[in-house]
């Protein structure tokens, strides 16, 4: 699979539209990635996740044609139930007829745009690969092969009025396809806005995406950044993103992970000023051999900011999960409030979980703590519920809801909240009022 990205190089770029730098600034990706490869086992950041099966499939680099869906076929993957701006990719490739036309004094438009017009030269300048680290070789695929994705500019005192979606559909048309969104979400001082982000396969064939998202929150902004991972059991997903944010900002990325083959999130904070606010919270609920993989990185640099980590994963059937998390304290981030902690349920006696909680503290002055727990379900509370009544089955699906609930309360969208409490029952197996 190396060798036929390297050779798809060339022909990549001869079909899009690049400028000098963006040329050099690619053509550095792809040494990177070629010196490097994909990651194996025996790099210390992927040591509990293989992805030598998933690269046994010949991905096709582009699709043959430019395919098209109704509105019909995918309304359920939309947040229906109250309006959104919406930007819409089918197989790689922008779709206008799924895709919102109006976004009400919001710069909302196409990476490939973005890349190539003179009137953003000097936001991709000054943003476009610039967190994103270049000595990840995934990472460097991703920049080599940047073309499409969503360029979100939030302008200095401007409130979203509603959602975002960034949504990319799979049709299968292609026996095996790898696509590489690239997104640019640039979100200015005093300014907030909420999105939602989804990866959606439409049938079985086989899929690899391998995405980055760079966000960058100015002064006093407010990002809300939700991942809903609940694809087919032949998806994988790689997802890499890179967050810098100025003083006084607040960004949080809630990442529920329910389906999928193989699922990796990089979530990458940086801090570049003082009074910080970063939140980073997840839901995993899988099963059979279903694989999901959080690695995180909070690096406080600066002074008198806080960060908070907190992941739920329950893991059924012959699946696995892994959580390494690290929190990196700089000699100068004094004042530092820092918390981590992942807890997990196992159902199965053939179902795993790997942690690796970490903190690398420099400074004298911090409040850091860090902690994990990988148990079974409580057989007294089970049977106190049994015992009022309720079978077992619910009162098992109620014992995980409630294990999952401090993440699902802090959800800022009551859609939203709603459509995971959904997913979540449905996972469970049970028809519940989940509506709480």
């Amino acid at each position: 699979m190396k060798e036929k990205l390297l050779s798809s190089f060339m022909a990549f770029e001869e079909r899009v539209d690049v400028t000098a730098d963006l040329h050099n600034i690619r053509t550095e990706a792809i040494k990177n990635f070629e010196n490097k490869g994909f990651p194996s086992k025996k790099e210390e950041a992927w040591k509990y996740t293989s992805l030598n099966a998933v690269l046994k499939n010949d991905f096709s680099v582009f699709p043959k044609k430019e395919n098209a869906l109704s509105y019909a076929e995918v309304k359920k993957y939309f947040l229906h139930e109250i309006d959104t701006y919406k930007i819409v990719f089918i197989d790689g490739i922008f779709s206008s007829f799924l895709s919102s036309t109006t976004h009400d004094g919001l710069d909302v438009c196409l990476m490939s745009s973005a890349l190539t017009k003179p009137k953003y030269k000097e936001v991709i300048d000054t943003y476009f690969n610039k967190i994103a680290k270049k000595d990840d070789s995934l990472t460097s695929l991703n920049t080599a092969f940047a073309h499409e994705g969503a360029f979100i500019n939030i302008p200095k005192n401007k409130i979203a009025d509603k959602p975002i979606e960034i949504i990319s559909f799979s049709t299968g048309n292609e026996a095996a396809l790898m696509v590489q969104p690239r997104n640019l979400i640039v979100v200015g001082k005093n300014a907030q806005v909420h999105i939602i982000e989804r990866h959606q396969s439409l049938n079985s064939n086989p899929v690899l995406t391998n995405a980055v998202t760079e966000i960058f929150a100015h002064e006093n902004a407010n990002v809300d950044y939700y991942k809903i991972q609940n694809d087919v059991q032949t998806a994988n997903l790689i997802d890499n993103t890179y967050i810098s944010q100025k003083r006084d900002s607040n960004a949080s990325v809630h990442t529920f992970s329910f389906g999928g083959n193989i699922t990796r999130n990089n979530l990458n904070f940086f801090h570049e000023g003082e009074n910080i606010d970063s939140t980073l919270k997840g839901i995993t609920i899988i099963g059979d051999k279903q694989h999901v993989d959080h690695y995180t990185l909070v690096h406080h640099a600066q002074p008198n900011c806080e960060s908070h980590q907190n992941y739920k994963g329950i893991f059924d059937g012959s699946s696995t999960g892994v959580f390494n998390g690290k929190i990196f304290v700089e000699k100068e981030a004094q004042k530092t409030d820092a918390f981590q902690q992942n807890n997990n349920v196992l159902l199965s006696d053939k179902a795993t979980i790997n942690a690796k909680p970490q903190l690398e503290i420099f400074a004298d002055d911090v409040k850091c703590s860090h902690g994990c727990t990988i148990g079974q379900l409580d057989d007294d509370a089970m049977f106190y519920m049994q015992s009022r009544g309720i079978p077992q089955k619910e009162a098992k699906a109620l014992l995980m809801y409630a294990f999952s609930n401090e993440v699902i309360e802090s959800i800022k969208i009551p859609e939203l909240k709603n459509r995971i409490n959904k997913i979540i029952a449905m996972k469970l197996g049970v028809s519940m009022g989940f509506d709480l």
